[in-house]
């Protein structure tokens, strides 16, 4: 087959084979749609090599509106979807020079979440193929010889939710955006009746009486968990949206750590609870936005922090795999752990456990949920098992891309990457994030 265009001409004239009686093979259709949802101007890909089956699959498509476009081979199918972006994927599963099976697989790989819904063109006597075309990433399949009804029936669920979805998406934004327009505006009195609050404390316009005082201590008090809660929706909106830039630059993680450990003993010992941290002698220097880490770190350690009993300690490790290219820290606590079956409610926005923090300290349910996001932008992993005898811990695993001591990233072979844009600087230190 020559260059995929789209689908149009004498293929799509061919006469709409008529389906052998039977059930259909392997027709997935979600619930709750709607016959009568419009094809019209919907983008279908049709990637087979057997120009037949595209020809007849066009003219059934081609009647209700759909825009088209055919591919022969798994390269061209890969090709035509990144420049055609269809709302949805009629794959083969095999033929010559298309393994329909890897193709969906790199689709996946390639486009994640994004990716159109695959349904996988299948002979009704190879139900294996269906079972396959399902663990490729597939969501159905499309027997053969076609039916017109059968074609529409397979494929109007997936796409109409699809383009739900699409519209989902759009309104999930929009939320985000008003959000953060409410908590940028929300920030800035809160910050100020906090400052008050404190120049109040201090004394600034005269001495006050022990129940003015403890009035501006809850005024304090609340204004800055007040403050936390809605710095915290802030970030969780500006990560949502997509709109989170990360600094990488080149910084000694164990000193960062280090630093957090420090101010962290200062809190922890109002509950008698030490934070230890014995970094190793040498830790290598490698890229990543110094803020954003910093935040995960601080809310890993203050965690741990509330949810360890008086007198406890807490535990910080670090650990760098040079041959898996990879940095890991680890905050471990002497808590009572995850509870069973609560251990998926940790990363979700709002997630609480039924464990309560040991001294009476308030959780808004965003921290966790704000550094698995953050970690996940550094395109590392982050998990929380419970620890043998008693509490749990946290573990960050990073990749991490070495720098030499003239800050230019190294490769893999130990030379040095030589263009600007991999050159990094060091700045005098990271920034708290904007209150």
């Amino acid at each position: 087959m020559g260059t995929p265009t789209p689908a149009s001409g004498s293929a799509c004239q061919l006469p709409v084979a008529v389906a052998a009686a039977g059930t259909t093979l392997g027709l997935m259709k979600p619930s709750g749609t709607s016959l009568s949802f419009d094809l019209k101007g919907r983008k279908i890909l049709i990637v087979d090599d057997d120009r037949i089956n595209t020809g007849v699959l066009g003219g059934i498509l081609q009647g209700e509106g759909c825009a088209l476009a055919e591919a022969g081979s798994t390269a061209q199918g890969l090709a035509v979807y990144a420049t055609f972006l269809p709302d949805l994927v009629l794959l083969a599963g095999k033929g010559l020079g298309l393994d329909g099976f890897e193709c969906c697989r790199q689709l996946r790989k390639t486009h994640g979440d994004a990716c159109a819904p695959i349904i996988f063109i299948i002979a009704r006597s190879e139900p294996a193929d269906l079972v396959e075309g399902l663990d490729a990433g597939g969501v159905g399949g499309l027997p053969k010889p076609f039916n017109a009804k059968e074609v529409l029936a397979c494929i109007r669920p997936h796409l109409q939710n699809r383009m739900l979805a699409e519209q989902l998406g759009k309104a999930n934004a929009a939320k985000h955006r008003f959000l953060g327009m409410a908590a940028h505006d929300l920030r800035s009195p809160l910050a100020s009746i906090r400052g008050v609050a404190e120049f109040l404390r201090e004394g600034a316009v005269g001495p006050l009486s022990p129940d003015q005082l403890d009035l501006v201590e809850t005024i304090h008090r609340a204004s800055e968990q007040v403050l936390d809660l809605v710095n915290e929706l802030l970030d969780v909106a500006t990560i949502d949206s997509g709109e989170l830039t990360l600094n990488l630059e080149s910084w000694n993680l164990a000193d960062l750590i280090a630093e957090s450990v420090a101010l962290t003993n200062l809190e922890a010992a109002r509950k008698k609870i030490r934070v230890v941290f014995d970094p190793p002698d040498a830790t290598p220097e490698f890229r990543f936005d110094a803020v954003r880490m910093k935040q995960v770190v601080d809310n890993l350690l203050s965690n741990a922090v509330k949810y360890s009993p008086p007198g406890s300690t807490v535990t910080v490790l670090i650990h760098s795999d040079a041959a898996g290219g990879t940095c890991t820290f680890c905050v471990q606590d002497q808590g009572r752990g995850i509870p069973e079956g609560e251990r998926e409610k940790l990363f979700k926005d709002f997630g609480r456990l039924s464990v309560r923090t040991t001294g009476g300290e308030k959780s808004t349910g965003l921290g966790l949920v704000i550094c698995r996001k953050i970690v996940e932008t550094h395109h590392g992993t982050i998990v929380a098992e419970n620890l043998p005898t008693r509490g749990c811990e946290f573990r960050v695993t990073l990749p991490a891309t070495p720098v030499n001591s003239d800050g230019v990233v190294v490769r893999p072979d130990g030379y040095p990457f030589l263009s600007g844009s991999e050159r990094t600087s060091r700045p005098s230190g990271p920034a708290a994030p904007a209150q």
